[in-house]
């Protein structure tokens, strides 16, 4: 008699940096925490009426412009109903009306929309998840772009993950966009392969727990319409130094070295500290430009 299977992971891919859900540990390993970008701030805070706010800025270091928002998320635990409202200092309003486990169990439906009043943007997608014992299933329906219907699936089973994804054309009857993925996930490690942007974008990660404190982790993509051409490669490592600190390292192909270091300075106060350099330049007269980068982040959590 077979085990139980857990829920896999959703696809959930974010095309900006090629991260998916699928190998979302070596993604973490390789993208967080490493705030070279500029100077941010969050804070947050929860009210005894199951209302949290968060308010977030962040300054960038090339442009020196300054942007943030300010959200406000109300959680009805037990109608299972959620409400976030957000506001950014572009003007831009973003509601998401979430209701989950109501319907059926494991079924998460949301409908998540935004206005831009002084350019008259606006969007809505409707969004459903459902998940049980060895599937993750997602559809999503944007309204107003197309209108298009993306559905993508995850399979697992015995650490074996199976991934895919289509997105549909409404109007020109016609499916835009396909991908999807292979991967196995065991404790202390794992493997993922993803064939994206309809199989003109391939990445492959690896994970692995090296012990309680040391984690290792490689992403390699290779993108068949990139005008370099050649392969991207990017290894990172993750140190914890006690229970209250740890320290990040990665280098890629292009010989940019990053550093993170994180502390907890009190329950609820977190800071990171970020250093890219680019090892290729180090002569440049100009270390906060282009060719080396710096930042920093405080996260203020009540």
């Amino acid at each position: 008699m077979s085990l139980p299977q857990p829920v896999p992971p959703s696809w959930k891919v974010i095309p900006i940096s090629i991260r998916s859900d699928l190998g979302k540990s070596s993604n973490d390993l390789l993208q967080k925490d490493y705030p070279f970008q500029g100077a941010s701030l969050e804070v947050k805070t929860q009210a005894p009426s199951n209302v949290a706010f968060k308010v977030a800025g962040v300054r960038d270091s090339k442009t020196d412009a300054i942007a943030g928002d300010i959200e406000g998320k109300y959680t009805d635990k037990l109608h299972g109903i959620t409400l976030t409202q957000t506001w950014t200092t572009a003007n831009v309003l973003r509601n998401v009306v979430e209701v989950d486990n109501i319907l059926a169990k494991g079924l998460k439906l949301d409908l998540a929309t935004s206005l831009s009043p002084d350019k008259g943007a606006k969007t809505a997608v409707l969004n459903g998840s459902y998940k049980q014992s060895g599937l993750h299933v997602r559809g999503a329906l944007d309204v107003f772009k197309g209108p298009t219907f993306t559905a993508d699936a995850v399979l697992g089973r015995d650490g074996f993950l199976v991934g895919a994804e289509a997105a549909y054309n409404v109007t020109g009857g016609n499916i835009s966009r396909y991908a999807a993925a292979l991967g196995y996930n065991a404790p202390e490690y794992s493997v993922t392969l993803h064939g994206l942007n309809n199989f003109n974008t391939f990445t492959a990660s690896y994970y692995h727990r090296v012990s309680r404190d040391v984690e290792a982790g490689a992403k390699a993509v290779y993108d068949s319409k990139a005008t370099h051409g050649g392969v991207a490669l990017e290894v990172g490592t993750k140190t914890i130094l006690d229970a209250s600190a740890y320290v990040k390292a990665k280098i890629n192909n292009s010989g940019v070295i990053a550093l993170g270091y994180t502390q907890a300075l009190r329950p609820g106060v977190k800071a990171s500290f970020g250093l890219a350099l680019d090892t290729q330049k180090l002569n440049d007269p100009n270390p906060q430009g282009p060719a080396h980068k710096v930042g920093v982040q405080f996260v203020f959590d009540s």
